[in-house]
């Protein structure tokens, strides 16, 4: 494999020195650019996209010939394994993802399998080597998956919702029911993040995008231990290289702690925590990504570049930081303001990084 002329974000997730803070973006691949949505418009859907490894490619790339990004993502969903086993996955018009086969009874649980990465997520592991391929060593990739949660909120609400009533009554009438289920989908987890590894993923991140909507206890049962087990199942050195993890959960700044305490590399924070306070309560176990608000792109690039010194100002001096959004691009931004946000990045930090 190439090695990589740009590894900042490698090294930030692992806490070694670099030159400037690294930053990618949430979402970096997607419907903010023009040239995503033609190319979108020409595959039919969003799935003919990323069911295709040449498309899903040209997806990823698409954001790195605008901007100077420090990483690529790999362009994807995070329902991707819940499809796999056959629940019919499907984009319902202004509402989002949702599945023809919700998983709501103890049958239906004992009907779930972990998919073979070889098999039906194939079109991943294609798309992975792919990109991989394509970078030639320019940036890293990451890889990445929904958490067992996240992925089990949608599986047995069915689509998005607001109150989450019916995997919450799951949890609480039966929950020896949701455990079987979460264990089975954090297996399939780590064979699929490991599979994007041996393809060559660089990176992998696992997007725990519901765990806020839990309380404290019912996160670390529920949602925590599983991402803990995705952490000591998957692999983090291949080839010689180590593998940063990252796990991210949303409106999760409160445990920060327990998260940093599951053996990952980084954790993602959004923007209702600081990163002062974040680098605190983490104590230097991990580097932490994240996190202006994705609003901020909306403003003007003189107020964008304030945003990124502030957040710099908060984090301080020193490696271990991966400059983000606290959640992803939002699908109306203007890209010469995504453009201003990444070359604020690397020109306001270099202070933050002088050695003697």
């Amino acid at each position: 494999m190439t090695a990589l002329k740009n590894d900042r974000y490698i090294r930030a997730a692992l806490q070694q020195p670099v030159d400037c803070t690294p930053v990618w973006m949430m979402r970096q691949a997607g419907r903010y650019l023009p040239e995503y949505r033609e190319l979108r418009a020409q595959a039919g859907n969003f799935m003919a996209l990323a069911t295709n490894p040449e498309l899903a490619c040209e997806v990823t790339l698409q954001p790195l010939r605008r901007f100077d990004l420090d990483a690529a993502i790999l362009f994807s969903d995070i329902l991707t394994i819940p499809d796999a086993m056959g629940l019919g996955l499907h984009f319902v018009a202004g509402e989002g993802p949702a599945f023809h086969k919700p998983v709501r009874t103890e049958d239906d649980v004992r009907k779930l399998f972990v998919p073979q990465p070889e098999d039906k997520l194939k079109y991943v592991t294609d798309a992975v080597s792919t990109i991989r391929k394509a970078l030639d060593g320019s940036v890293p990739l990451i890889g990445f998956s929904g958490s067992p949660w996240t992925l089990a909120t949608y599986m047995v609400e069915g689509g998005p919702t607001k109150n989450f009533s019916i995997i919450k009554a799951m949890m609480y009438q039966q929950p020896h029911l949701l455990h079987q289920m979460l264990d089975v989908l954090a297996d399939s987890v780590i064979q699929y993040l490991n599979a994007q590894i041996e393809a060559g993923a660089q990176a992998v991140m696992v997007f725990d995008t519901w765990g806020g909507v839990l309380t404290p206890r019912d996160y670390r049962e529920f949602s925590l231990n599983y991402m803990q087990k995705i952490v000591a199942g998957i692999h983090r050195t291949y080839e010689e290289q180590r593998i940063p993890v990252t796990l991210f959960t949303k409106n999760g700044g409160d445990w920060l702690a327990d998260m940093a305490a599951t053996g990952c590399d980084a954790l993602g924070v959004d923007w209702t925590t600081d990163l002062a306070d974040a680098r605190q309560r983490v104590a230097g176990k991990v580097a932490l990504q994240g996190n202006m608000d994705p609003s901020v792109l909306y403003a003007t690039p003189e107020r964008i570049k304030a945003e990124v010194a502030t957040i710099l100002k908060s984090y301080g001096a020193g490696s271990g930081h991966i400059f983000n959004l606290g959640h992803g691009i939002h699908q109306t931004v203007e890209p010469d303001h995504a453009k201003a946000f990444v070359d604020a990045v690397h020109e306001l930090s270099r202070p933050y990084h002088l050695v003697g």
